[in-house]
């Protein structure tokens, strides 16, 4: 049996843990994974449904408004659209469909009542429906849990330091602030972090701590690998190495026992190897379809691929 699940993680401890000799780090977060159900792995379509134009100065974004980048500011796509895309999705066998909008925080008025259309849309189509639309409050919240919404995404990027080198326009506080209210609300929390910002390792292993703090732990948990945009603070970023990402994975998985830990941006950068690892230690949801918001993802048939080989290996890896 794996350790019991905790609450109460210090950073120093993650910290040892995440930077520790490798295979015992792998080989316990296989443990754990095996445990709570290694072998399904959750096929998620993420569909941008305004794009462009944000407000926001994060760092890593093609849609911030601060930055000249191919992205241009569009306007919202019409409910029909995004609930064929939804369709086309549950059909091509994925579960859960994700909606995001390049917003700061969720309007009120008309927009707003499309997005409770869209969300009791999708939920009639028999998917789980999640949203990213930025900062919420606990009204805007119970309407979207009351319209059926499962999840509600918020990344919280990076760690508490380190965040203010990455965005400006928002605080840390006000991050949690949205994530508190989504538990408030009773819709499951989705957050996570980008890894390859330039953080340090202490900076991972801290945010991870913040969201294992979480009671509940967080449904699910994006660990995205920065895609570097051109226009952006973040296009010279250094590419990390396959295995600090896999430590990020592993470490996740046994912080978060129960959590999805979803492969997210950067995927179609990894090799059909080193996904397959991230399934051995902790990963257990993905994106699949060609495009995430507006970064490149992993052709379809080589996730079906991918899925084959995954599917065919024994349960207790």
């Amino acid at each position: 049996m794996s350790d019991a699940i905790r609450y109460d993680w210090t950073v120093d401890e993650v910290l040892a843990l995440m930077t520790g000799p490798l295979e015992p780090l792998l080989e316990r977060a296989r443990c754990v994974h095996a445990e709570y159900g290694a072998q399904d792995v959750q096929k998620c379509r993420l569909l941008s449904v305004k794009t462009g134009g944000c407000s926001e100065d994060c760092g890593y974004c093609s849609q911030s408004a601060h930055y000249k980048t191919e992205v241009k500011a569009e306007t919202m796509l019409p409910t029909d659209d995004v609930l064929r895309a939804a369709r086309e999705a549950r059909d091509a066998g994925a579960t859960r469909f994700c909606m995001g909008t390049a917003w700061r925080q969720v309007p009120e008025g008309q927009k707003f009542r499309e997005v409770l259309k869209m969300i009791r849309g999708v939920r009639d189509l028999g998917m789980e429906a999640c949203v990213t639309l930025g900062m919420a409050n606990e009204a805007q919240l119970k309407q979207m849990a009351e319209a059926g919404l499962t999840a509600y995404n918020h990344n919280l990027d990076t760690s508490r330091d380190y965040y203010p080198k990455i965005v400006t326009t928002r605080s840390y506080e006000d991050r949690l602030k949205t994530l508190q209210a989504v538990r408030s609300s009773g819709v499951q929390i989705c957050s996570g972090g980008i890894v390859g910002m330039g953080e340090s390792v202490r900076d991972r292993a801290a945010l991870l701590v913040e969201l294992a703090c979480f009671k509940p732990h967080p449904e699910s948990v994006p660990v995205n690998l920065l895609v570097p945009i051109k226009g952006t603070p973040l296009e010279g970023a250094r590419p990390i190495a396959f295995e600090e990402f896999l430590r990020a994975v592993a470490t996740a998985r046994i912080l978060m026992p129960t959590s999805r830990v979803r492969l997210s941006a950067g995927r179609n950068t990894l090799s059909e190897a080193e996904q397959l690892q991230c399934f051995e230690v902790g990963a257990n949801s993905i994106f699949v379809g060609e495009k995430l918001l507006t970064a490149p993802n992993v052709d379809e048939q080589e996730d079906e691929a991918l899925y084959t080989k995954w599917e065919g290996q024994p349960a207790s890896v």
